[in-house]
Protein backbone atom coordinates (compact mmCIF):
# COMPACT_ATOMS: atom_id res chain seq x y z
CA UNK A 1 0.00 0.00 0.00
CA UNK A 2 2.63 2.50 1.17
CA UNK A 3 4.31 2.05 -2.72
CA UNK A 4 1.20 2.73 -4.66
CA UNK A 5 0.62 5.88 -2.12
CA UNK A 6 4.33 6.93 -2.76
CA UNK A 7 4.02 6.31 -6.63
CA UNK A 8 0.80 8.27 -7.00
CA UNK A 9 2.34 10.74 -4.93
CA UNK A 10 5.09 11.13 -7.91
CA UNK A 11 2.61 10.94 -10.56
CA UNK A 12 0.68 13.69 -9.30
CA UNK A 13 3.99 16.21 -8.90
CA UNK A 14 5.36 14.87 -12.08
CA UNK A 15 2.38 15.82 -13.90
CA UNK A 16 1.88 19.08 -11.86
CA UNK A 17 5.88 20.17 -12.36
CA UNK A 18 6.07 19.51 -16.40
CA UNK A 19 5.22 22.39 -18.55
CA UNK A 20 1.83 21.91 -20.73
CA UNK A 21 2.67 20.47 -24.57
CA UNK A 22 2.04 22.98 -26.78
CA UNK A 23 1.48 21.40 -30.39
CA UNK A 24 1.67 23.28 -33.11
CA UNK A 25 -0.97 23.96 -36.08
CA UNK A 26 -1.87 25.84 -39.36
CA UNK A 27 -4.54 28.49 -40.09
CA UNK A 28 -6.51 25.88 -42.35
CA UNK A 29 -6.10 22.94 -39.19
CA UNK A 30 -7.44 25.39 -36.48
CA UNK A 31 -10.13 26.79 -38.73
CA UNK A 32 -11.68 23.50 -39.64
CA UNK A 33 -11.16 22.79 -35.87
CA UNK A 34 -13.29 25.43 -34.93
CA UNK A 35 -15.98 24.99 -37.57
CA UNK A 36 -16.59 21.53 -36.92
CA UNK A 37 -16.48 21.91 -32.91
CA UNK A 38 -19.67 20.76 -31.41
CA UNK A 39 -19.55 22.90 -28.21
CA UNK A 40 -19.20 26.91 -28.07
CA UNK A 41 -15.37 28.06 -28.37
CA UNK A 42 -13.34 31.10 -27.31
CA UNK A 43 -10.43 30.86 -29.22
CA UNK A 44 -7.78 34.02 -28.11
CA UNK A 45 -5.05 34.51 -30.26
CA UNK A 46 -2.32 35.79 -27.83
CA UNK A 47 1.69 36.56 -27.25
CA UNK A 48 3.93 35.76 -24.40
CA UNK A 49 5.54 39.61 -25.30
CA UNK A 50 1.98 41.37 -25.55
CA UNK A 51 0.63 43.09 -22.39
CA UNK A 52 -2.79 43.16 -23.20
CA UNK A 53 -2.89 39.54 -24.25
CA UNK A 54 -1.53 38.43 -20.92
CA UNK A 55 -3.71 40.95 -18.63
CA UNK A 56 -6.90 39.11 -20.08
CA UNK A 57 -6.09 35.41 -19.92
CA UNK A 58 -6.74 34.85 -16.27
CA UNK A 59 -9.99 36.52 -17.04
CA UNK A 60 -10.36 34.53 -20.10
CA UNK A 61 -9.51 31.28 -17.96
CA UNK A 62 -11.56 32.19 -15.21
CA UNK A 63 -15.00 33.18 -17.19
CA UNK A 64 -14.59 30.25 -19.25
CA UNK A 65 -14.73 27.90 -16.14
CA UNK A 66 -17.41 29.25 -14.69
CA UNK A 67 -19.46 27.74 -17.66
CA UNK A 68 -18.02 24.62 -17.71
CA UNK A 69 -21.71 23.31 -17.74
CA UNK A 70 -22.35 24.49 -20.91
CA UNK A 71 -18.98 23.04 -22.04
CA UNK A 72 -17.33 26.08 -23.38
CA UNK A 73 -13.72 25.42 -24.24
CA UNK A 74 -11.03 28.22 -24.13
CA UNK A 75 -8.21 27.62 -26.89
CA UNK A 76 -5.19 29.85 -26.50
CA UNK A 77 -3.47 30.12 -29.96
CA UNK A 78 -0.13 31.68 -29.57
CA UNK A 79 1.41 33.61 -32.16
CA UNK A 80 4.95 34.00 -31.08
CA UNK A 81 7.81 33.61 -32.67
CA UNK A 82 9.25 30.68 -34.07
CA UNK A 83 11.92 30.36 -31.45
CA UNK A 84 9.76 30.83 -28.66
CA UNK A 85 8.49 27.24 -29.77
CA UNK A 86 7.86 25.37 -28.05
CA UNK A 87 9.48 25.64 -24.60
CA UNK A 88 9.70 29.64 -23.84
CA UNK A 89 5.38 29.29 -24.67
CA UNK A 90 5.07 26.01 -22.01
CA UNK A 91 7.44 27.56 -19.91
CA UNK A 92 5.65 30.69 -20.07
CA UNK A 93 2.06 29.20 -19.91
CA UNK A 94 3.30 27.05 -16.92
CA UNK A 95 4.72 30.26 -14.71
CA UNK A 96 1.53 31.70 -15.69
CA UNK A 97 -0.65 28.52 -14.33
CA UNK A 98 -2.52 28.64 -17.27
CA UNK A 99 -4.65 25.70 -17.56
CA UNK A 100 -6.06 26.03 -21.28
CA UNK A 101 -5.53 24.00 -24.50
CA UNK A 102 -2.45 26.11 -25.67
CA UNK A 103 -1.60 26.03 -29.98
CA UNK A 104 1.10 27.78 -31.84
CA UNK A 105 -0.23 29.09 -35.06
CA UNK A 106 2.81 27.95 -37.29
CA UNK A 107 2.49 30.50 -39.83
CA UNK A 108 4.65 33.34 -40.83
CA UNK A 109 2.53 35.42 -43.19
CA UNK A 110 0.20 37.58 -40.90
CA UNK A 111 -1.15 38.92 -44.39
CA UNK A 112 -1.78 35.64 -45.60
CA UNK A 113 -3.86 34.01 -42.12
CA UNK A 114 -4.98 36.42 -40.43
CA UNK A 115 -7.94 37.60 -43.38
CA UNK A 116 -8.72 33.61 -43.35
CA UNK A 117 -9.66 34.33 -39.70
CA UNK A 118 -11.58 37.42 -40.10
CA UNK A 119 -11.35 40.18 -43.11
CA UNK A 120 -10.91 42.65 -40.06
CA UNK A 121 -8.16 41.03 -38.62
CA UNK A 122 -4.63 42.95 -39.46
CA UNK A 123 -2.17 41.51 -37.27
CA UNK A 124 -2.79 42.96 -33.89
CA UNK A 125 -3.46 41.06 -31.09
CA UNK A 126 -5.11 40.53 -28.39
CA UNK A 127 -7.72 38.99 -30.72
CA UNK A 128 -10.77 36.57 -29.98
CA UNK A 129 -12.96 34.55 -32.09
CA UNK A 130 -16.06 33.45 -29.69
CA UNK A 131 -18.24 30.55 -31.61
CA UNK A 132 -21.20 28.42 -31.72
CA UNK A 133 -21.85 26.38 -34.29
CA UNK A 134 -25.30 25.16 -32.69
CA UNK A 135 -26.98 28.76 -32.47
CA UNK A 136 -25.16 30.23 -35.31
CA UNK A 137 -22.81 32.51 -33.17
CA UNK A 138 -19.74 33.81 -34.40
CA UNK A 139 -18.16 37.10 -33.09
CA UNK A 140 -15.01 38.50 -33.87
CA UNK A 141 -13.40 41.48 -30.92
CA UNK A 142 -10.45 43.08 -32.36
CA UNK A 143 -9.18 43.81 -29.02
CA UNK A 144 -8.36 43.66 -25.28
CA UNK A 145 -11.97 42.66 -23.60
CA UNK A 146 -12.29 44.13 -20.43
CA UNK A 147 -13.64 41.68 -18.15
CA UNK A 148 -17.10 43.01 -17.69
CA UNK A 149 -17.36 42.70 -21.55
CA UNK A 150 -16.08 39.01 -21.48
CA UNK A 151 -19.06 38.28 -19.31
CA UNK A 152 -21.28 40.23 -21.23
CA UNK A 153 -20.31 38.43 -24.68
CA UNK A 154 -19.83 34.63 -22.91
CA UNK A 155 -23.58 35.13 -21.69
CA UNK A 156 -24.61 35.72 -25.34
CA UNK A 157 -22.45 32.75 -26.72
CA UNK A 158 -23.83 30.10 -24.71
CA UNK A 159 -27.93 31.02 -24.92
Amino acid sequence: MKKILTALVFLLVTQLGSAQAIKKIKMDALLKRIDTSSIPMVVNFWATWCGPCIREIPWFEKHVAAFKDKKVKLLLVSIDFPGEYPRNIAEFAKKNGYQAEILWLDESNADDYCPKLNKAWEGTIPVTLMVNNKTHVKEFYNQQLPEAKLIQELTKLVQ
